[in-house]
């Protein structure tokens, strides 16, 4: 049987109206899918993302911070969680339906639906700590996504690769005490948020490949066959999660690494071979961040189009 890749998405997540002028703005994701809705798209299965339980949130984060953020949300206007993360009355619906798709993603490569899914969703989550939303995330999806993997599906070994440019500060806290959850970043530093150094390690389940602003191609490529896919090779995951931001882009205006298209194809290629090797094919990919719309819808289209390959590739067996 030939497999493909599932698409998530919701409606709800264009409702998140962040303000005038915010970088993280409906048109990024308007951008992602109008990308995807190009032909070579044709054989990507769609399917809306449904509206995450407070309980399942709360297997990343409190539930009484969960609660008290949802109540957060204003009824009109603009709201602000910290300097740069501003809610709006369709802001929980959009969180919710978020941290959803990776729910349902999860769901669907376990039942062997689909080989491996993207959640085109926003707002992004890679920086929410427990009980912080911060730089423009609400909730932590890819956590969320992976802790439902292990305790709905009896897994142990999960792991979060993470190439966005801004270190995933809140996936590393959520993880740094399990030896059983993998996470590796890399990124531009010094950076916001100011995480991310080499020599935070974890319980040795945490690596971090820091790059200098200019960096390029040679850099990042060095960074991740160097020490993050040989550690990710080393722990053997039972799942493979991916935040996958695209604002490590040349042309992208909040950072400065200098990747372009090819690099996002070639590492999730290796995600992809790695998924293959260890877990036949499993892995759900989250959109992170991203902030130049044609880069943005590009970079998303290479993306996705190599996971769709993978998905139709026999994994071998094992």
């Amino acid at each position: 049987m030939t497999m493909t890749t599932i698409l998530y998405t919701h409606a709800a997540c264009l409702a998140h109206d962040t303000g005038p002028g915010h970088p993280e703005r409906a048109e990024r994701l308007t951008a992602v899918l109008s990308a995807l809705a190009d032909e070579r798209f044709s054989e990507l299965e769609r399917r809306e993302a449904p509206a995450a339980s407070v309980a399942q949130i709360a297997r990343a984060h409190p539930q009484a911070y969960v609660e008290a953020l949802l109540g957060a949300i204003p009824k009109r206007g603009y709201g602000r969680l910290d300097p740069d993360t501003v809610v709006s009355p369709g802001s929980g619906e959009a969180a919710r339906r978020a941290a959803g798709a990776l729910i349902a993603a999860v769901d669907a490569v376990m039942a062997g639906e689909a080989r491996n899914a993207f959640c085109a969703v926003r707002p992004c989550g890679h920086h929410a700590e427990p009980v912080r939303a911060m730089g423009f995330c609400l909730f932590n999806n890819v956590v969320i996504g992976a802790l439902h993997a292990r305790e709905a599906y009896g897994l142990r070994r999960v792991a979060v690769l993470d190439f966005d440019v801004h270190h995933g500060n809140g996936t590393q806290v959520m993880f740094d005490a399990d030896p059983d959850l993998f996470f590796a970043s890399s990124h531009q530093h010094p950076f916001y948020p100011g995480t991310g150094a080499r020599t935070e390690v974890g319980v040795g389940n945490i690596v971090n490949e820091p790059l200098e602003a200019g960096a390029g191609s040679h850099e990042f490529r060095a960074a991740w066959q160097g020490r993050i896919l040989p550690a990710l090779d080393t722990f053997a995951p039972e799942f493979v999660f991916v935040s996958a931001g695209f604002d490590a882009h040349a042309d992208d205006p909040l950072a400065a690494l200098r990747l372009g298209e090819d690099d996002f194809a070639w590492v999730t290629r290796e995600l992809a071979a790695r998924a293959a090797r260890h877990c036949a094919g499993r892995l759900v990919s989250v959109l992170e961040g991203g902030y130049d719309l044609r880069a943005l819808g590009e970079s998303c289209a290479r993306h996705v189009s190599e996971l769709m390959v993978a998905a139709r590739r026999e994994p071998p067996p094992g």
